[in-house]
């Protein structure tokens, strides 16, 4: 079973990798990356475990791999 992540781990990622937030709207985050390609990525906040599905999705978002996390 690979590891899930909590949403403050992915947030610290996606902030490490230049994502700055945007805004928040209820549970979810907004954060957006400026550059050559602009990336913006939504994340559910104060989640323990994000499950795979949207993790996926996260991922695809942000243009990041898993072995970044």
């Amino acid at each position: 079973m690979p590891k899930l992540f909590s949403s403050k781990q992915i947030i610290k990622v996606l902030q490490k990798h230049g994502f700055i937030l945007i805004s928040q709207c209820g549970s979810h985050v907004k954060f957006r990356k400026m550059g050559l390609e602009v990336r913006t990525t939504i994340v559910p906040d104060n989640k323990k475990e994000i499950p795979r599905g949207i993790f996926k999705s996260i991922l695809r978002q942000s243009g990041l791999e898993e072995k970044d996390f």
